[in-house]
C-alpha cells in the first residue's frame, strides 16, 4: 500500500470515527508518516481504551 493509498485509507477512516466519537478533533487523529503510534497514543488516552481495543473498533468501522 502506498503512502497515498493510506492516507486515503485513513481520512474514510477518520471520518468514521467522526461520526462515532463526535468529541475527537483533528489533531486527536492527525496522521503524518511515520508517526502512526503517537497517533495511536493520543486517541487511545482520548477514548480511554487499549491498543487492542482501539484497533478493534477501527477495524470494525
Amino acid at each position: 500500500m502506498s503512502n497515498n493509498d493510506l492516507k486515503r485509507s485513513w481520512n474514510e477512516q477518520k471520518g468514521k470515527l467522526k461520526q462515532k466519537f463526535a468529541w475527537l478533533t483533528d489533531n486527536d487523529m492527525l496522521f503524518e508518516t511515520g508517526e502512526k503510534e503517537e497517533m495511536l497514543g493520543r486517541l487511545q488516552i482520548k477514548l480511554g481504551k487499549t491498543k487492542e481495543e482501539l484497533r478493534q473498533i477501527i477495524i470494525a468501522l
